[in-house]
């Protein structure tokens, strides 16, 4: 849904007295320039290190060599790409095959793409439109107007940190999040407005993907064998975050990441992306690119719907790679269950067979993602149970 690491500490350094920097090329260090700014809005991005031609990325961006990208091999391995599935508007003259597609991608993936869908393709270039705008032609102090709270987890506004813990790697992404569902959360008031045409397209945007995400879980319900709103019923009323991912070039990409390997908390996440590949997705230990389509959606599984199917298909484990020569936009799109919600696996199917995972409050399992970190899938492993 996120970056994932803190850059408090970092910030703090430099915030004292709301300092903006830029980047000295020759004597390759960070140089104090003392300007008149907003407070604590007055933080690094990663477009800004990128924008003063930065050479060689700093160390709180450097990855463990465990966890740096692999160049991707000729001979095949790492090329396959996730399921493409026709839904064919949702015409219930396909409903079978595409119900058994969907089973099949679940089980083998947790993640693929979705065409025919029913969202405006319009639509969708638009919201890449804005989005790419607000990153390339607002000047960064009207970005900052709308900069979140860092020392908040999943604050609304323009930021590159999620986490509140202070020393986990930095990944090489700025980003804008909206809160958009229920509408009590939706204030467009926060939203960019230097484009006439942004917090429309976002509004509109946010209403088709809850009709695409209520869609999808009836057939991902159905194609394991629950009733058609089973999901849905569990999750609850929607809570919707949009949150549109800009990477920059990075001068040493086999070093970084633009997002850490992790699996999104809540039910069901839908992604767009541009031309540039990054998104990677984890199956039987290897990493695959997806490769982009423009006109269809990715669509992933979360942790909630691993609990809620007692692990019979699995939240896609996934990750962002970057290059050195061509910024990468994504905008996904998660849909979550109210903080109060308790998850648990659906009866019909621990009917079948003992429960695998633990009854979870979904406030609780939000608080341990954020400060904890995701470091794959390792918040919903707690929750499985020893049978």
């Amino acid at each position: 849904m996120a970056s994932w690491s803190s850059i408090h500490q970092w910030e703090a350094k430099f915030q004292t007295t709301a300092k903006v920097f830029e980047l000295n090329k020759q004597k390759g260090f960070l140089k104090i320039k003392q300007m008149e700014a907003g407070g604590r809005n007055t933080i690094m991005r990663v477009q800004s290190l990128v924008q003063a031609g930065l050479a060689e990325i700093p160390s709180q961006y450097i990855q463990p060599h465990e966890n740096r990208p692999i160049v991707k091999k000729e001979n095949g391995v790492g090329v396959m790409d996730i399921p493409v599935i026709d839904l064919f508007g949702f015409d219930l003259n396909h409903r079978d095959l595409v119900r058994k597609a969907i089973g099949e991608a679940c089980r083998e993936w947790g993640a693929f793409h979705v065409t025919n869908h029913g969202v405006p393709i319009e639509l969708m270039n638009q919201i890449r439109s804005v989005g790419l705008s607000f990153f390339n032609d607002c000047p960064f102090k009207d970005k900052l107007k709308y900069a979140c709270d860092p020392t908040s987890a999943a604050s609304e506004g323009y930021g590159s940190k999620m986490l509140v813990d202070n020393c986990s790697v930095l990944d090489w992404r700025d980003y804008f999040d909206h809160h958009t569902l229920p509408l009590s959360r939706r204030n467009p008031s926060r939203w960019p407005n230097f484009l006439p045409n942004y917090r429309e397209v976002v509004g509109k945007y946010s209403d088709e993907m809850k009709v695409l995400a209520q869609k999808l879980l009836g057939l991902i319900s159905e194609s394991v064998g629950l009733p058609s709103s089973c999901i849905e019923d569990s999750v609850g009323e929607f809570y919707q975050n949009i949150t549109i991912s800009y990477y920059p070039p990075c001068p040493q990409p086999d070093l970084t990441l633009g997002l850490q390997s992790h699996s999104d908390m809540g039910a069901i996440t839908l992604l767009i992306q541009d031309q540039v590949e990054g998104l990677q997705v984890l199956k039987e230990s290897q990493w695959f690119t997806v490769q982009p389509l423009c006109d269809a959606i990715v669509v992933i599984l979360s942790d909630q719907t691993e609990i809620i199917t007692n692990g019979k298909y699995k939240s896609a484990q996934h990750r962002a790679i970057t290059n050195s020569s061509r910024p990468r936009l994504s905008i996904a799109t998660f849909h979550d269950p109210a903080k109060t919600r308790k998850i648990s696996p659906a009866f019909q199917l621990v009917n079948e067979s003992s429960p695998l995972y633990r009854e979870v409050n979904y406030e609780d399992y939000v608080s341990s993602w954020y400060t904890k970190g995701p470091e794959g899938k390792r918040n919903i492993d707690v929750l499985r149970i020893n049978c």
